[in-house]
């Protein structure tokens, strides 16, 4: 099995471990009620994102999610998560750094070296993988942490990536070319990183959209719609009328970026056209 797809193969487990760091971490992690930002880049902002908005929908605190490039100094944060697969970045070092000493930081990192440039560091080693492999479980085990934090229970998400690992993919996913991702809330975050995984790794054209936001247009009928999450009928009856090729799962949105996963190291296998 190439080791991408083992990366992929892992995630299921990569989670579990994840939900136990979240309790031995439990007091460096926000606490009820703080006002908390949390920055990473690529596809650690879109994990961010997705946290950003579950945090706050449940009640925690008010949460902002970051770029690590675009983070805002002016506001006031009781807690700063820092989201680095390498833990050296140098936008992630330089922002640590001018924080330090003001705002409590905790960094989540793949790197077992990393330096220690933040107030407490979670090495989530075990979800490692090459600086130039597809971002598969580190970002996935990054959003599984901080959910278990929230409270999930994650046995539902792990179950239902097993599944996507083993499902077999259609051909009309493997042949198509063009892509748009929709998600509500949390998921949204979800949408972004399926986009980012298909542009950046099978060179597809690839898009994402708040799902209330999303009008199907003509172009529609050569797109795949991906939904994550609940699908409104008026939208799956305006995708059928453009002739188009609508996905939804009843799984974990999670377990259902596993599905893109693979599907991004299919296309990315396929002979150029």
């Amino acid at each position: 099995m190439p080791a991408v797809a083992q990366d992929v193969a892992s995630q299921p487990d990569c989670w579990t471990r994840a939900a136990e760091l979240a309790v031995r971490h439990r007091d460096a992690l926000p606490r009820r009620g703080e006002r908390v930002a949390v920055v990473g880049s690529g596809p650690a902002y879109a994990m961010a994102q997705a946290y950003a908005s579950l945090r706050e929908a449940g009640g925690h605190g008010e949460t902002d999610a970051f770029s690590a490039s675009a983070f805002l100094y002016g506001r006031e944060y009781d807690r700063i998560i820092a989201l680095t697969r390498t833990g050296t970045a140098p936008v992630m070092t330089r922002l640590l750094g001018k924080v330090h000493g003001s705002v409590p930081s905790v960094v989540v990192t793949a790197a077992q070296d990393a330096p220690d440039i933040a107030d407490h560091t979670i090495r989530l080693d075990f979800a490692a993988e090459p600086a130039s492999a597809i971002a598969t479980r580190f970002p996935t085990t990054v959003l599984a942490l901080l959910r278990a934090q929230l409270g999930e229970k994650l046995d539902d998400a792990t179950d239902d990536a097993h599944e996507a690992i083993e499902e077999t993919l259609p051909h009309v996913l493997l042949a198509a070319r063009e892509f748009t991702f929709l998600g509500s809330g949390w998921t949204y975050g979800i949408a972004e990183a399926a986009a980012q995984l298909m542009r950046d790794n099978a060179g597809t054209w690839a898009q994402a959209y708040h799902e209330p936001e999303y009008r199907p247009g003509p172009a529609a009928a050569q797109q795949v719609t991906w939904v994550f999450g609940d699908v409104p009928e008026r939208l799956a009856q305006a995708v059928r009328d453009a002739g188009g090729t609508l996905v939804a799962s009843a799984r974990d949105p999670l377990a259902d970026l596993v599905r893109v996963q693979r599907l991004a190291i299919g296309a990315a296998a396929r002979p150029a056209v």
